[in-house]
């Protein structure tokens, strides 16, 4: 594949213009088994030569360490890039193995000048909201994050698991750049508030695990017996048991439409992901997330891929039809609380 810059949209109305696609590095050094730091390296590198320029962390990918690991690439691209990190999975003192959703004032300040100290930058592009803490009024949570705005150390606002009606309070206090949520073929449960929401408001959507944390690729069938001990899909339904199973055979409309385009099943999800942004009139920047150069090079050429209206419509009914939710405890997505 040759060098080409992709396509670039804005985050928000505001907002800086970056690649259509951005990068998930939470893989990187965390959630999906043991990795190799060298080879992550020379993947964002080739990411940026593509015109990815949006690179997305949290501070929870292994309590810092991923921030820590994509510090050296970002000082060395900063005037190339967009960092977008996220704050509200906290690790309780007595138990580093749970998280612990925070939207508290206090501890977002914590968290913002943590993040700033281990990614050894002086001010964060995009600052997300990465859970919803039902029990802190999300006017309270944006009203002190539109402070760290203010102050010079964040330049954008996000947020990530919302509902509709969340996200609508949120922007009347400050504006929100980007909503985070999962969107793909197989999880399409925003479409019914948060994206015509966001639409209305002028705020882009970032859809995150747009490959189906992999399963939408093929490069796995059976969580239990596919994946290593540590990798984190082996706890999430869809992927175990008679679900994985049922859900396989789910691949096929989409293994069809990549036969007629002589593309990867991996880039007909992604190509159905950005169609979306002409589907729903507004922005759809999604974070595929890889390891590897020769995946960004096959997710990049995902955007040249048309789907047609026949296509479009061979694939509408997979989501309805997959078996298992997307986490065994749904009551912190959006989905959970609409």
């Amino acid at each position: 594949m040759t060098d080409s810059t992709i396509p670039t949209a804005r985050l928000g109305a505001d907002g800086p213009e970056v690649g259509v696609q951005g990068l998930g590095c939470m893989g990187m050094s965390f959630a999906y088994g043991p990795a190799d730091a060298g080879e992550s390296r020379a993947t964002l590198e080739r990411a940026l030569e593509l015109g990815v320029t949006l690179y997305d962390t949290a501070d929870a990918y292994g309590a810092g360490e991923n921030e820590r690991f994509l510090s050296p690439f970002f000082k060395a691209h900063r005037d190339e890039v967009v960092i977008a990190t996220k704050f509200a999975l906290a690790v309780p003192p007595d138990d580093p193995t749970r998280r612990i959703i925070r939207n508290d004032p206090p501890y977002i300040r914590q968290a913002v000048e943590a993040s700033l100290k281990r990614l050894d930058v002086d001010v964060i592009d995009l600052y997300y909201m990465h859970r919803r803490d039902v029990n802190v009024p999300i006017e309270e949570t944006v009203g002190v994050m539109a402070e760290l705005v203010r102050e010079g150390k964040v330049k954008h606002l996000g947020l990530s698991e919302v509902t509709g009606t969340e996200l609508r309070a949120a922007q009347g206090v400050h504006p929100i750049a980007a909503v985070q949520s999962e969107w793909s073929l197989f999880s399409r449960d925003i479409e019914s508030g948060v994206v015509p929401t966001a639409r209305d408001l002028g705020v882009t959507l970032v859809p995150y695990s747009p490959l189906g944390r992999g399963f939408l690729t093929g490069s796995f069938a059976n969580a239990d017996k596919d994946l290593t001990a540590g990798d984190f899909r082996r706890q999430q339904p869809r992927f175990t048991g008679e679900n994985a199973a049922a859900n396989v055979a789910l691949l096929d409309p989409i293994r069809t439409v990549a036969e007629a385009h002589g593309a990867s099943l991996g880039q007909v999800a992604l190509a159905w992901v950005q169609q979306q942004a002409r589907v729903h009139g507004l922005p759809v920047i999604p974070i595929p997330g890889t390891r590897k150069a020769s995946r960004v090079e096959e997710n990049v050429g995902a955007v040249t891929v048309e789907l047609t209206a026949e296509e479009l419509t061979l694939l509408e009914p997979i989501a309805q039809k997959v078996a298992g939710d997307r986490y065994a405890d749904m009551t912190f997505t959006s989905a959970g609380r609409e």
